[in-house]
């Protein structure tokens, strides 16, 4: 296993689940909460403010020793000093990335299939995440979700972690772990939280109590 990939859960951000919170302050009660991996998704915000969030989000988690991913933007990753970015089609392959910005560069994938699950493990991802897995409104443009079932046969294949993403509740984690998941990837479940902190803490514990048995 990668030694980089040390967090279970991986929290994905989107401002507009925040129910009118600012992002900072969400990310910040997750963190608080023991989250230990973030990655910046604002996929719509203009570059200058993307560079400002990337930059507040980069001193939360150095204060606290979290990771930072940006979602396919490696200029702001460098500009900001994160330690790696969540790439998926479309993008340079993670060994071609490393190879032009550092071998300790931390890459994500977005997978949504076995076989592109595989390709990225070949091209040098350092963890990928696979998913939809169960129904969520955010991934709807994957089509169905693609179950349990498939998130089993994606871990059996691979060598490197991987995070169960999509409509990840307290009550499927179990499942996910024993599909051999190495932690879950997810959004509103702590974004849309009335307690970000106490969610993510909550999570943090299930996450504990079925890892040791997976």
């Amino acid at each position: 296993m990668n030694p980089a990939i040390d967090f279970p859960l991986y929290l994905i951000t989107d401002r507009h689940q925040t129910n009118g919170r600012p992002l900072t302050d969400v990310v910040a009660a997750a963190l608080r909460g023991g989250v230990k991996a973030v990655q910046l998704r604002e996929k719509d915000l203009p570059d200058d403010e993307l560079l400002k969030l990337a930059l507040s989000l980069r001193r939360l988690t150095g204060e606290f020793g979290a990771r930072l991913l940006i979602n396919r933007r490696l200029d702001i990753c460098l500009a900001v000093g994160a330690d790696g970015v969540q790439i998926g089609v479309g993008n340079p392959s993670p060994n071609e990335l490393r190879s032009s910005h550092g071998e300790g560069l931390l890459i994500g994938y977005s997978s949504h299939g076995l076989e592109e699950a595989c390709s990225a493990e070949a091209a040098g991802a350092s963890f990928v995440t696979f998913g939809p897995v169960y129904p969520t409104p955010s991934k709807a443009v994957y089509g169905a979700p693609l179950g349990p079932d498939r998130l089993k046969q994606v871990c059996r294949q691979l060598r490197i972690p991987v995070f169960a993403l999509g409509g990840i509740q307290q009550a499927t984690i179990g499942e996910t772990f024993a599909c051999g998941a190495r932690g879950i990837a997810l959004i509103s479940a702590v974004m849309a939280a009335p307690n970000p902190e106490v969610a993510t803490r909550s999570l943090l514990t299930t996450i504990e109590e079925h890892a040791a048995h997976s």
